[in-house]
């Protein structure tokens, strides 16, 4: 794949076709374009310097890149130190830039233009954290040794043009194949107009993603003078300089996660192998999914998650801080980091020491810095979701379940990293957390003593002087036994934003809604109204928004007196659930069975497998056997 892209981006560069292309076989083509505009991107000491320019447009787009149907770019070019490139798509207007050492992105609709500079330090808790720039972006994935392997490695064959066009397709050969690579069946083809020593179009696709790129003919000149590389802030503009190695992660976990697929799982079979140990925890592969152990004090279990799932938990903080997170800037118009560390900052002293000394355990344990993980761990701050809970006349049987759909990132690399955390901590309650590689809090969870909880995110973003939610869900776990002490324990811990969440206890067989804020605290027992949920039925809980709250009614009403697990379940699908649906669970916790669903490339959660779990037989159950 990093062939194909090196051709993608090397194919723009004129002089790279010989001028009578149609002579020329395809993999000679290839390598001599290759060739050629290596000389142009790392020019020889003493060779004039040289710029290009390019405009071009993303006539089609699906997958990853689907956002980008309809854009422009314009990109300038001067080898080795200077690079920009203007996208405009969706109505807004990005510039990123590299000039010399120094990288700016500016969007003028957002009045935000971000500025790298490597003498900021990475964290500002850390002075010391300074770290220069390492990437280079034209360094290439090729060199002119590896450029007399791609006959080995590419399939290049003359594919069916047009209108005096010619065209070629390059793909993976069969060596090349067997390699892991991160797309399946990657193909790109270079569409040229008779005689052209540039391609008019270059047209991508593999079985997740495709785009077509419409190019003008490129033009090259003498260096461009140095104004052109100069950031110019508009009225108003908020210039911020950040640390340079945090731009620097962005772009490398953007490009990272184009082209991510996880495949759908195959039928439970119900067998069980052990993956790893670390003191007394373990990590096991339940029908493909992982259930991580975790027992001890908050120190030893910390070192267990980060050494059984160090190469996820990587990838987590990867794609929530660097990805997602900074790439979030540009749509807010807010510098990620100053906001999430203000925000860590103020909730700092509502969270209990312990967690901290886990989350610093766990990075420990992982390579990673204590502060990522602790930013990445106040990250579910900004989830969103919907709940229910079902119990009484509403089921076959009087049985309690708790519904759980969980809507939010999906598609950007957390659910390819999620895990089942059965905690035995060395105080309070064992538990069960629905979560991701990483997270100490929780968002979804039951604990032994059969207490269910989830939530659903509000409003109010930017009143952080509380425990964070994730933290929150997780003390109730455990430290409490009923919903009675759930509902105490809520009520009087300071709290943050805007929440809604659905607390269940099957030892008493009652459920609530509730709606917290840092001032509020609203309680909304089964069969309730409430201004926001204004069709209550008789014992349940519904909590979510809109159309989607509207459906899940009706589907209740529908089938009010026979629900049992499997019909439960269907109540999280598509309307109920939305296409951004990472997680759904359903909880029993009259039995400690609970159902899990993560979503795939293909589709959301609530519509993928739900594997089966008892929390009771998985505190009980001794180490699974190693695979074969």
């Amino acid at each position: 794949m990093k062939i194909l892209l090196a051709a993608v981006s090397l194919s723009l560069t004129p002089g790279a076709f010989p001028t009578r292309a149609e002579e020329t076989p395809p993999v000679q083509k290839l390598t001599s374009f290759l060739a050629s505009a290596l000389g142009f991107l790392k020019p020889a000491a003493g060779t004039p310097v040289q710029s290009l320019q390019l405009r071009g447009s993303m006539e089609t787009a699906t997958g990853a890149l689907k956002d980008f149907k309809g854009a422009t770019f314009d990109l300038q070019m001067q080898p080795p130190q200077y690079l920009k490139l203007q996208v405009a798509a969706a109505g807004h207007t990005v510039t990123l830039c590299q000039n010399g050492a120094q990288w700016w992105i500016q969007v003028p609709e957002k009045k935000l233009l971000v500025i790298g500079d490597p003498a900021i330090p990475r964290f500002s808790t850390r002075p010391d954290s300074v770290q220069p720039a390492t990437l280079d972006l034209y360094r290439l994935p090729i060199s002119r040794t590896q450029i007399m392997m791609i006959p080995a490695l590419i399939t290049a064959a003359a594919a069916p043009a047009a209108d005096g066009h010619q065209a070629f397709t390059l793909s993976p050969s069969p060596a090349a194949a067997a390699l892991e690579l991160p797309v399946r069946n990657p193909s790109l083809t270079a569409m040229l107009p008779a005689g052209s020593a540039s391609p008019q179009s270059i047209i991508y696709q593999d079985d997740a993603n495709s785009f077509t790129l419409r190019l003008a003919s490129p033009k090259m000149g003498d260096a461009l003078p140095p104004s052109t590389w100069q950031p110019v802030p508009d009225a108003g503009c908020q210039v911020e300089k950040v640390a340079i190695a945090h731009l620097e992660r962005f772009f490398k976990s953007a490009a990272g996660s184009l082209g991510s697929r996880l495949p759908t799982l195959p039928p439970a079979t119900g067998q069980r192998w052990l993956l790893g140990t670390s003191g007394a925890g373990r990590l096991e592969d339940h029908d493909g999914t992982r259930v991580l152990f975790l027992a001890g004090t908050p120190e030893e279990m910390g070192l267990q998650h980060g050494t059984l799932l160090k190469k996820e938990i990587r990838r987590v903080v990867e794609r929530i801080l660097y990805g997602i997170g900074v790439g979030s800037s540009f749509d807010k118009g807010r510098w990620f980091f100053g906001e999430i560390e203000e925000a860590v900052r103020r909730t700092g002293p509502f969270i209990d020491p312990r967690h901290l000394a886990e989350m610093d355990a766990l990075a420990a344990a992982a390579g990673l810095d204590s502060e990522e993980v602790r930013l990445a761990n106040f990250f579910p701050e900004l989830f969103h979701c919907s709940g229910f809970a079902l119990l009484g006349k509403a089921t076959a049987g009087g049985h309690l379940y708790h519904g759980r759909v969980l809507d939010y990132l999906r598609g950007v690399g957390l659910e390819e990293n999620a895990v089942v955390i059965v905690s035995r901590p060395d105080r309070g309650h064992a538990w069960v957390n629905i979560s991701y590689a990483g997270f100490t809090g929780s968002v979804t969870a039951m604990n032994e003593k059969q207490l269910c909880l989830g939530e659903m995110g509000g409003k109010g973003e930017g009143s952080w002087d509380g425990k964070p939610m994730a933290q929150l869900v997780r003390e109730v776990m455990e430290q409490c036994s009923t919903i009675e002490e759930g509902l105490d324990f809520m009520r009087r811990t300071p709290r943050t934003c805007e929440y809604y969440y659905v607390l269940s206890d099957a030892k008493s067989h009652r459920a609530c809604g509730i709606k917290a804020t840092p001032e509020i605290f609203e309680v909304i027992w089964t069969g309730e109204s409430h201004p926001q949920l204004n069709e209550p039925v008789a014992d349940t809980v519904l909590l979510s928004a809109g159309s989607r709250y509207e459906e899940l009614v009706r589907r209740v009403k529908n089938g009010f007196g026979s629900f049992d697990a499997p019909k439960a379940i269907q109540l999280m699908t598509r309307p109920v659930c939305m296409t951004s649906n990472i997680h759904s669970v359903l909880f029993a916790p009259d039995t400690l069975d609970f159902w899990v669903a993560n979503a795939d490339s293909d589709s959301p959660a609530s519509e993928t497998r739900f594997t089966a779990y008892n929390l009771k037989s998985l505190l009980q159950a001794a180490p699974a056997t190693a695979r074969p």
